[in-house]
């Protein structure tokens, strides 16, 4: 078992360890809640639980389908173990509904199904809100080559399809998610967390937020929203302890 040695990053929803072994580090899940590029900030109780939990599952689950990531194994309940990544300092999100902000980009109302769904690349800053860039930027910056961003687009497109399909088993719309990748030795794999600060999921029928949405919009229930969340990721009664 690697140990956990000292602090590598601190951001705004996890901390990562070296561990005695240069290619694993351990990624701890915190409590703490950011939104609008870390210009609102608060504490959601064992959200750190929760999205460890989910991310653990849905990544077993998206490696079951064929998808590369960073994920080794849950430590405990806010800690796992993943392969250490050079991070490609671009965030991807694909929208299937529309929300957030496309919405308020385009001036659109929010819960247009999207046909075919929209691919996004943003480049990774705070300090620049996480700007929406092409591809063309990104090669001229040398932040991907034009292989990589391709392999990237279809990996993301993959993901998509599969956590459609086990949200819609659980009676929950996929309406948009964010992901980040990384190299390792040679190859790209899907790294940061999928969880509800991630993604946006809306219960069928009622449209009811299950995301970080809730902290956002001060909608409440922040806290029962990541268990719900939790509870049908895992299929079973279980909440976070």
């Amino acid at each position: 078992m690697p140990q956990q040695g000292k602090q590598l990053y601190e951001g705004k929803a996890k901390i990562l360890y070296a561990t005695d072994d240069p290619t694993l580090v351990i990624q701890y899940f915190k409590d703490d809640a950011t939104a609008f590029n870390a210009q609102k900030k608060g504490t959601i109780l064992d959200k750190g639980v929760c999205n460890n939990r989910i991310s653990a599952a849905l990544f077993a689950y998206l490696e079951s389908k064929g998808v590369r990531t960073h994920f080794v194994k849950q430590l405990d309940e806010r800690s796992m173990l993943v392969k250490k990544l050079e991070i490609v300092p671009l965030e991807v999100t694909i929208r299937n509904i529309t929300a957030g902000g496309m919405s308020r980009m385009l001036g659109i109302e929010e819960g247009i199904m999207l046909k075919p769904p929209v691919f996004e690349w943003h480049y990774k800053s705070d300090a620049l809100s996480d700007p929406l860039i092409n591809d063309d930027h990104i090669i001229a910056m040398g932040w991907a080559t034009a292989k990589e961003l391709s392999a990237i687009r279809a990996e993301s497109f993959k993901v998509n399809d599969a956590l459609k399909a086990f949200f819609n088993d659980r009676q929950l719309d996929l309406v948009d998610f964010k992901l980040e990748f990384g190299r390792f030795q040679g190859s790209l794999l899907l790294g940061d967390e999928i969880s509800p600060d991630t993604m946006r999921l809306w219960e069928h029928g009622t449209r009811n937020k299950l995301d970080k949405d809730r902290f956002r919009r001060d909608l409440g229930s922040v806290e029962e929203a990541y268990k719900e969340v939790l509870r049908r990721v895992l299929g079973e009664s279980q909440v976070c302890r």
